[in-house]
């Protein structure tokens, strides 16, 4: 029950925090900059089947994969990239929440 309040908090919440506290002049294009990193559930189309809520998608989907995870924070170094990438370090944490609380 309190799975889905965890997950879509950190979706969410945590985005608008950062931006609000980090990147006060421009909190609102930061903040959608960084829910532009649900994009990387695409890869959730290849997987049959596409939803699986006893599922951990960390490392599972090609996007979520320790790899992939690997350049989203290296995305977070360079202050060209750092938004979207916290983005889709935040949404990892995200899924990684859903994986802890299975």
């Amino acid at each position: 029950m309190l799975q889905p309040f965890v997950h879509y908090g950190i979706h969410f919440l945590l985005p608008l925090i950062i931006a609000l506290v980090f990147f006060r002049k421009q909190w609102l294009i930061v903040y959608v900059i960084m829910l532009g990193a649900f994009i990387i559930d695409l890869d959730h189309v290849l997987a049959n089947p596409m939803f699986d809520p006893n599922r951990c998608s960390i490392n599972f989907h090609p996007l979520h994969s320790y790899y992939a995870i690997g350049v989203y924070v290296l995305l977070t170094i360079w202050k060209k990239t750092r938004c979207i990438g916290l983005g889709l370090v935040i949404h990892i944490i995200a899924d990684q929440a859903d994986c802890w609380m299975m």
